[in-house]
C-alpha cells in the first residue's frame, strides 16, 4: 500500500503528537498542511509567516508541547525571521515545515535556505528521499523535543507527491530516548553544601530553565528548609505564586522593596536562569560580597558575576541540595523571621505615586493598577515588547511561568504581541488570554489581530497607546533625537478592533474600564480591544534607569 509524499509527513506527525499547526500556504507547503489536517493536526491560518512562528512559538511557551510552523519557501521563510530568532533565544521547541529547493531540475528561489537558517542558529533537516521521509520527519521533530529549540524540515516540490510506502502493522519507528540532563548532581553538591552551611541570608532563584525541569516543588522544598527568599526571573515569573517568602521578579522589575532585600543576600542560588543584565540589573542588584551559583544545563557561567556554576539539571541538584542539606543536619537561616515585617507586601502596589491623568488621558499606572482588580485570575498574559512593558511587569502578576509570554524580550523586538496573543489563546483554551502591546507594536504586527478574532478565543486586548515609540522617546527625547521620528498621529484602534469583528473601546478614564466588567459579566466571549490612551512622558519606574544607562554609554562615559 502507497501514500504521498505529503500523507506520510502529515501521519507521522500526527502520530507523534503533533496537535496544532499555524501557517501561511503557498505552493511549497499547502499539499504538506492537507497532509496534517487530514490526520487530525488542527490548523490556524496566520496572516503573515512572522506571526506563524511567533504563534508556534507562543503556543510551546504556554503548553509544553511542539508546534508546526509552515510555510513556503524563499521569501515566505525570510518573513519568518524575527520571530524565528525569537524563538531560538527563548529556547522554543518549534518545527518549522517550510518549501525548499527541488531535489532534481532548476532551482526556484534565490537565497541559500540552510546558510540563512544556520545563520539563525537553526538546525536543517532536508526531505531527499521518499524512501526515509518518516525517519527524517521524527528525527526533526523529536530533536526539537529534547533540546528544545526550533528545527527546520525542509520539503522539496518535487517530492510532494511522489509515491511512499506504508510501513508495515509495528514497524513504526522507535521514539528517540530523551538525552540525559547533564552530569549526576550529587557529585557535584559537596561544594555548594558548604557554601550553605556559611550562608545567613540565602536567596533561591528560579528561572525558566527551572520550570521546564520541573523543578519547581523541589527548589521550594530547598528554600523552605534553608529559610531562604525567593525570587525568580522575569521569564519565570509565577514560579513562586502564593509563597509568602518570594519576592517577585529579580532585576530591573523588581520592586524598590524587594531590590533592597534581594542586595542583602549573602548567598544566590539560581536555578535554570540565564543571569543577563536584565535579572542582575546590570550588576547592581547583588552585593558585592554575596556569593552566585548558577544551576543551569550550560557548561559555561552566563556571566562573569557567576561565582560558581553547577553543570547540570535543576530538578536534579535541588532535590541533591535538600538531600545534602538534611544529611549534615544544616539549621535555615534565621533571615525571615527578621525581615517578616518587610514582606508583608513588598510588590509595586505599594509604592505610592501622583496621578499624572488628565482630562482626555489616562496614567498608565492608574490604568495597570486598576485593570489588575479586574483581570481573571485564571489567566494567560501576553505582552509585546517597548517601554508600556514595565506597567504589567510591575502591576500584573501570573499563576504561573506558562502563563507569561514576554515576545520579543530574548531579541528586543516590537510587533509580535498579537501573534503570541493568539498561539497562547490556541495552547490554554482554559485560560483568558490577556495581551498588552504599545501602539507602535500593535500597529506593526496588526495584521494578526484578525486571526486573533478569527481564532475565537476569549482575549482581553489591553492597547497602550501613547502616540510614538515610548522606549525611544524616554531614552533618546533628552539627547538630541529629532522628536518627529518617534512621534506620529493618533490611531483609532477602538474602531479598528470593531472592523475586524471584536468589540473596542477607547479609555481615557478609570470610568471607562467600566466596559471590562461588561464583557465579563456577559461571558468573556471573542476579543475586547481597549484602545487606552496614557499619558505620554510617564516613565515606568522599573526602567527609569536606562536612561542614565543609555546617557553614558552616547557620552562616551565609563
Amino acid at each position: 500500500m502507497t501514500t504521498t509524499f505529503a500523507e506520510a509527513i502529515g501521519r507521522t506527525l500526527a502520530g507523534d503528537g503533533v496537535a496544532h499547526a499555524f501557517g501561511v500556504v503557498a505552493n511549497g507547503n499547502v499539499l504538506a498542511v492537507a497532509g496534517l489536517t487530514s490526520h487530525g493536526v488542527r490548523y490556524l491560518s496566520a496572516r503573515h509567516e512572522g506571526g506563524a512562528v511567533t504563534m508556534a512559538d507562543a503556543y510551546y511557551r504556554t503548553t509544553g508541547e511542539v508546534a508546526v510552523c509552515t510555510t513556503g519557501s524563499g521569501p515566505a521563510l525570510t518573513n519568518t525571521a524575527t520571530g524565528l530568532t525569537d524563538a531560538v533565544k527563548h529556547r522554543s521547541g518549534v518545527l518549522l515545515l517550510c518549501g525548499d529547493t527541488p531535489v532534481a531540475g532548476p532551482r526556484r528561489i534565490d537565497i541559500d535556505q540552510t546558510a540563512f537558517l544556520a545563520a539563525l542558529d537553526v538546525p536543517v533537516i532536508r526531505l531527499t528521499d521518499p524512501a526515509t521521509v518518516r525517519g527524517d520527519t521524527l528525527r526533526a521533530l523529536r530533536l526539537a523535543r529534547t533540546e528544545q529549540r526550533p528545527v527546520a524540515l525542509c520539503l522539496p516540490p518535487d517530492l510532494i507527491t511522489a509515491e511512499v510506502t506504508e510501513p508495515e502493522p509495528g514497524s513504526w519507528p522507535e521514539a528517540r530516548p530523551e538525552a540525559s540532563r547533564g552530569r549526576s548532581a550529587p557529585a557535584v553538591a559537596e561544594g555548594v553544601l558548604e557554601l550553605l552551611a556559611g550562608a545567613r541570608r540565602p536567596l533561591v532563584l528560579g528561572g525558566l530553565g527551572a520550570w521546564r525541569a520541573g523543578a519547581a516543588k523541589a527548589v521550594t522544598e530547598l528554600g523552605e528548609r534553608l529559610g531562604a527568599l525567593c525570587a525568580t526571573s522575569a521569564m519565570a515569573a509565577g514560579l513562586f505564586t502564593g509563597n509568602p517568602w518570594s519576592l517577585g521578579v529579580c532585576g530591573g522589575f523588581a520592586s524598590p522593596r524587594a531590590a533592597a532585600l534581594i542586595g542583602e543576600a549573602d548567598l544566590v542560588l539560581a536555578f535554570g536562569a540565564s543571569l543577563d543584565r536584565w535579572t542582575l540589573a546590570d550588576g547592581g542588584l547583588l552585593a558585592p560580597g554575596a556569593v552566585l551559583v548558577q544551576v543551569d544545563t550550560r557548561t559555561t557561567p552566563t556571566s562573569d558575576r557567576v561565582d560558581l556554576l553547577i553543570s547540570g539539571d535543576a530538578a536534579e541538584m535541588a532535590s541533591a541540595l535538600l538531600d545534602g542539606v538534611e544529611a549534615r543536619g544544616l539549621v535555615g537561616s534565621g533571615w525571615r523571621a527578621d525581615v517578616a515585617d518587610r514582606l508583608a507586601n513588598p510588590g509595586w502596589d505599594q509604592e505610592p505615586f501622583e496621578d499624572a491623568g488628565t482630562g482626555d488621558r489616562i496614567d498608565p499606572r492608574t490604568l495597570t493598577l486598576t485593570l489588575a482588580g479586574l483581570l481573571p485570575a485564571e489567566r494567560t498574559l501576553v505582552t509585546d515588547g517597548g517601554h508600556f512593558v514595565g506597567w504589567p511587569a510591575m502591576y500584573w502578576t501570573v499563576p504561573d511561568p506558562a502563563a507569561y509570554v514576554f515576545t520579543g524580550a530574548a531579541f528586543q523586538s516590537i510587533g509580535l504581541g498579537f501573534a503570541g496573543a493568539v498561539g497562547a489563546a490556541v495552547g490554554r483554551t482554559d485560560r483568558t488570554t490577556v495581551v498588552a502591546l504599545g501602539d507602535g507594536g500593535a500597529l506593526m504586527g496588526l495584521s494578526e489581530l484578525e486571526t486573533l478574532v478569527r481564532s475565537g478565543h476569549s482575549t482581553l486586548v489591553v492597547v497602550y497607546d501613547d502616540g510614538g515609540y515610548g522606549m525611544e522617546v524616554v531614552l533618546y527625547g533628552e539627547l538630541g533625537a529629532d522628536r518627529d521620528t518617534m512621534v506620529f498621529g493618533d490611531t483609532d484602534f477602538a474602531a479598528t478592533a470593531r472592523g475586524l469583528g471584536a468589540h473596542g473601546a477607547t479609555v481615557r478614564s478609570v470610568e471607562d474600564l467600566a466596559v471590562v466588567r461588561d464583557w465579563q459579566a456577559a461571558g468573556a466571549e471573542g476579543v475586547l480591544l481597549l484602545d487606552c490612551k496614557v499619558v505620554p512622558g510617564v516613565v515606568a519606574d522599573c526602567l527609569a534607569g536606562l536612561t542614565s544607562v543609555i546617557s553614558g554609554r552616547t557620552t562616551g562615559a565609563s
